[in-house]
């Protein structure tokens, strides 16, 4: 699936959940791989220089801090890629992708708030000038625990709580989460002085998010396409509403699922309300497993689209602390 070497390996697929929360974190991933504390910090340096490694810190799960949507644009093909450029550089943004669809241009916006978050929104469909989606998170049924880059299975991780708990973050829980929105430093303390806060206490915050389901995993976030996932498929379906919290956590277990989650309906062009994403190697296993999703959970019968993802404009993390500066 990839060329990495044995340690490179290991530090993508063992530490996507299952990272050290102490004061030397790269220190106790070296002692389980029996390599220098430097060594460690090298190694995830130059993969995210090469693309592998998005970041090392926080995924925060969508609905327990600030706000967060998925939205998408039908664009004309002449304007795709200006638009799509345009979209990049607001902060908000944090996936941006191209799919197979009338509506071409899937984005997902997070802010601070909710107001923040309208304004953003509302801004994106005065100046494409584009028929526009909006899709909140409904009900979530399973979020991305990574990839297992040994056999091509998703991973599992730790088990924490899926609830949707709201957090109403004070002044030092919001410098935490500004701090390690963009990831975590690649340095011996990683955690110390962040935000001018005390390390064992920013640990601390930290293990607790992480226990609650707050902070759905801490670790290596991989890029998939970088490390063999070469391809992806939104697949959405148009499920009764009195079923779709059943066949959705039906669907959350299937194999090759990584995300899972009930959007609302935007009738008359969007009629679907059941999301999955699909990951693998190649469009022939990604089709295999839909197929196979399909009919483990009962979907066979009901209306669906199938949209292949063509090119990835943007992928970072959701910041969900803003520097002052984010409504225009």
């Amino acid at each position: 699936m990839n060329s990495f070497n044995p340690i490179e390996q290991r530090l993508l697929n063992e530490f996507q959940h299952d990272f050290p929360l102490v004061s030397q974190p790269y220190l106790a991933i070296g002692e389980q791989l029996g390599v220098g504390e430097n060594e460690v910090i090298d190694r995830l340096g130059e993969l995210s220089r090469q693309g592998a490694v998005s970041r090392v810190g926080p995924v925060f799960s969508p609905g327990c801090i600030g706000a967060s949507t998925l939205a998408a644009l039908a664009v004309p093909e002449e304007r795709l890629e200006a638009l799509a450029h345009w979209l990049n550089a607001m902060p908000e943004i944090n996936h941006n992708y191209q799919r197979e669809h009338r509506y071409n241009l899937w984005f997902v916006a997070a802010a601070p708030d909710e107001a923040w978050l309208d304004v953003i929104v509302q801004k994106i469909a005065a100046e494409s000038r584009c028929p526009m989606l909006v899709l909140p998170l409904v009900e979530r049924y399973h979020i991305d625990l990574g990839f297992d880059l040994r056999d091509g299975h998703r991973c599992h991780g730790r088990g924490v709580s899926d609830s949707l708990m709201r957090v109403r973050l004070d002044a030092s829980q919001r410098a935490i989460v500004g701090a390690l929105q963009g990831g975590l430093g690649l340095a011996r303390r990683p955690f110390d002085q962040i935000a001018g806060l005390n390390e064992e206490a920013v640990i601390r915050q930290v293990a607790q998010w992480r226990e609650q389901g707050v902070i759905k995993r801490f670790g290596v976030v991989v890029r998939h396409h970088e490390v063999g996932y070469r391809e992806n498929a939104m697949v959405v379906w148009d499920v009764p509403d009195e079923r779709v919290s059943e066949l959705g956590r039906l669907a959350s277990n299937q194999e090759g699922v990584t995300l899972c989650y009930r959007r609302p309906r935007q009738l008359p062009d969007w009629p679907y309300n059941l999301f999955c994403m699909v990951h693998g190697t190649d469009r022939v296993k990604v089709r295999f497993q839909i197929a196979q999703l399909a009919r483990h959970a009962g979907l066979e019968g009901y209306g669906s689209q199938v949209l292949f993802s063509c090119r990835r404009f943007k992928q970072c993390g959701a910041r969900y602390v803003g520097d002052g500066h984010g409504r225009h």
